[in-house]
């Protein structure tokens, strides 16, 4: 359950698959930390990291566009492999912008990460939460958890103002897919459903340009409301494998998890796993490494039309 959050704050706690002094280094080493700090497509160069009571990290994040960030950090309490707290944005002319608060504390090999944002009013609590989904600032969490996890996956995470049952129907039942999940500017038409362990979907989305996709969609789990495991695959009108038009050297077949937690009550925190999945050569896997910001960009569409349709949709 979500813990009381002051209106002047921000919360996010995520479990990593890691023991946590693997947590830990991958947050105080530079040269760790440069693997996967900030949103995606942005690249980190350190200038100086002093991780400890009164120590300061200075950096600067390099935007896809060309624009350099500059940050300024000051840690006021460092407890090893246990907490961190610092300002962020102070310098000596002005004041810090927030201040974090970060826990770390494993439990049978996995590490949870409970990070507080505390900002100097709720306006600036709400103005901070856009520009962080805006930015796509919240893939820095899943970029961690991919960098932790030493194998080919893409990781995105979304809360959403739902209960379980409700994202579960909303995910299962074709009548609610078509409309929030293809990407901006496609649609969806399913050809075949069964959507259930053992079944197979077959649907076709349409986007710009004429460009036409067809899709399988083969289904292990369905364990109601908490967990949804399926495969996907490319393929032609005929149903024949295929590679997608946009990467000729896509894996052949993916496998998606996606798990349902509840946070709060009528709360979901929604974590979706991509994995490729059998053999893949090695330039099929490099494909797919660089595709997660575009899979990030698709999936963060699809979930903002979600959230639309749970403003104004409650399935039965």
């Amino acid at each position: 359950m979500a813990k009381s959050r002051k209106p002047n704050e921000l919360h996010i706690e995520r479990v990593y698959d890691a023991p946590v002094k693997r947590v830990w280094e991958a947050w105080t080493d530079p040269a760790q930390v440069a693997q996967w700090w900030g949103p995606r497509g942005f690249t980190l160069t350190t200038r100086h990291k002093d991780v400890r009571t009164g120590g300061s990290w200075l950096y600067t994040m390099h935007g896809p566009d060309g624009v350099d960030y500059p940050n300024h950090t000051k840690f006021l309490e460092v407890v090893e492999y246990a907490r961190l707290v610092y300002d962020h944005g102070g310098y000596e002319d002005k004041p810090p912008l927030f201040r974090v608060t970060v826990t770390f504390s494993e439990s049978e090999g996995k590490t949870t990460m409970d990070m507080t944002m505390t900002l100097p009013s709720a306006q600036a609590a709400e103005e901070a939460k856009v520009f962080i989904k805006k930015a796509g600032g919240e893939a820095t969490w899943d970029r961690l958890a991919e960098y932790l996890a030493p194998t080919d996956r893409f990781v995105i995470n979304r809360s959403f103002d739902a209960a379980p049952e409700t994202i579960f129907e909303m995910w299962t039942n074709p009548a609610h897919i078509v409309h929030w999940l293809p990407p901006t500017g496609f649609t969806m038409t399913y050809l075949r459903a069964n959507i259930s362990p053992g079944g197979t979907s077959f649907f076709r989305m349409d986007g710009p340009g004429g460009m036409s996709l067809h899709v399988q969609s083969h289904h292990q789990e369905l364990v109601r409301p908490h967990r949804i495991v399926y495969s996907q695959t490319f393929c032609d009108e005929h149903e024949q494998p295929c590679r997608p038009p946009f990467a000729e050297t896509w894996p052949a077949s993916l496998s998606i998890t996606v798990t349902l937690t509840e946070e709060a009550p009528h709360q979901t925190r929604v974590t979706l796993f991509t994995e490729v999945k059998g053999a893949a050569t090695e330039v099929e896997r490099t494909s797919f490494h660089q595709g997660k910001a575009g899979m990030t960009q698709g999936w963060t569409g699809s979930f903002d039309e979600l959230e639309r349709r749970l403003a104004t949709t409650r399935p039965a």
